[in-house]
């Protein structure tokens, strides 16, 4: 398997203490906020085969009522009412800073839980999540939905098929207008999340050893804009060689841009999730020729009539239409049935959050 395929789907443990539902049983699904990210869940619920929405939560009378009307399926105000219906799993897409309050009597009670990134506002509540889902046995995902943009997959599919990526520098870009949504939290916990997720996957889980930040604050009391430079002073995935990954995130742009850039050792990736496209750029393909062009250079030839996009091998990246929440629960309901890790299980949540911990410290020690 590839370095990038061990990231993007950690190597299957079965683990005896999971809650595991039979693999034919209908499960018995619900969702605790039905907001802009939780109705989705709702609808993919109602329409996944095996699966049976029994109701919806939301602190909002009118929305849950419409939400419950519209998948035909039960309004209700509390948890405790999804756990009196026999709920088998959930999603929960509360506000970061009710995570824990809507997971813990769930997590108890053996129910597998999906909680929509981040896995908490802070390190500590993320890793009382992460030891509450261990010693109940609980299946636990966390939804970084970038891990199943369709672009993402076809990358993890193209270094399957060929070398891994070895990473050694990483520039991200991720800025959008102000939606004024998630204000409860600052543009790394927001935003910026998302692509720690990725690029900690990509660093097979290991954290940094060096964080530098800034951040500015413009609207809202946290930090509206941010840029951090991350450092693996002795990274696993590349030997032991450094790594820097370079990411900028803001919800004050005029426009909305998503893009990855990759370069690695042997190949060079450009993502863009919005548009759904990518290149993949690899180094080996016409090896010979390069060596060659190499060797001129040495000799002080003169080598500007050659074209440099013809030394190399630019494949597009094969994308397709898949959406990603649907991609997501399927990962989730399969971990419930099999008893397996989820792919984004608690460990990769915590760090994540962690390390986007660490960035917003690094920004108060520039203030």
């Amino acid at each position: 398997m590839s370095h990038i395929a061990a990231g993007a789907n950690r190597p299957i443990i079965v683990d005896a203490n999971l809650h595991t539902p039979t693999n034919t049983a209908t499960l018995r699904c619900g969702v605790v906020g039905v907001g802009r990210m939780g109705q989705h869940h709702a609808r993919v619920y109602s329409t996944m085969a095996g699966c049976s929405l029994v109701g919806v939560v939301d602190a909002n009378d009118d929305r849950r009522g419409v939400i419950a009307d519209k998948f035909d399926t039960a309004p209700m105000s509390s948890v405790a009412e999804l756990l009196s219906a026999g709920v088998d799993c959930v999603s929960i897409a509360v506000p970061t800073t009710h995570h824990y309050a809507a997971a813990e009597p769930l997590l108890k009670a053996g129910v597998a839980c999906l909680i929509e990134k981040p896995l908490a506002g802070d390190a500590a509540t993320a890793r009382k999540l992460k030891d509450l889902a261990e010693s109940t046995g609980s299946v636990l995902m966390v939804g970084h939905i970038e891990r199943f943009n369709p672009v993402m997959r076809a990358m993890q599919k193209a270094t399957q098929a060929g070398d891994p990526i070895v990473p050694r520098f990483l520039e991200i870009h991720r800025v959008s207008p102000m939606t004024f949504r998630s204000v409860d939290v600052g543009v790394v916990m927001d935003m910026m999340i998302h692509d720690l997720d990725v690029v900690l996957m990509l660093m097979d889980g290991q954290e940094p050893d060096e964080i530098q930040a800034s951040g500015v604050a413009v609207i809202t009391k946290h930090e509206d804009i941010c840029n951090a430079r991350l450092t693996w002073r002795k990274a696993r995935i590349a030997g032991g060689r450094t790594v820097v990954a370079n990411i900028t995130a803001s919800r004050l742009a005029l426009k909305t841009e998503r893009i990855a850039r990759i370069t690695g050792e042997n190949c060079y990736v450009k993502i863009d999730y919005g548009a759904k496209t990518g290149t993949l750029i690899r180094k080996v393909a016409n090896e010979i020729q390069m060596q060659e062009v190499q060797e001129q250079i040495g000799a002080g030839a003169d080598l500007t009539h050659l074209k440099w996009h013809e030394l190399v091998n630019i494949e597009p990246l094969t994308v397709d239409d898949a959406e990603p929440i649907v991609a997501e629960i399927t990962a989730f309901i399969e971990a419930v049935r099999t008893g397996t890790r989820p792919p984004i299980d608690a460990e990769a949540g915590f760090a994540n959050v962690r390390t986007a911990e660490r960035i917003v410290q690094a920004i108060r020690e520039t203030l």
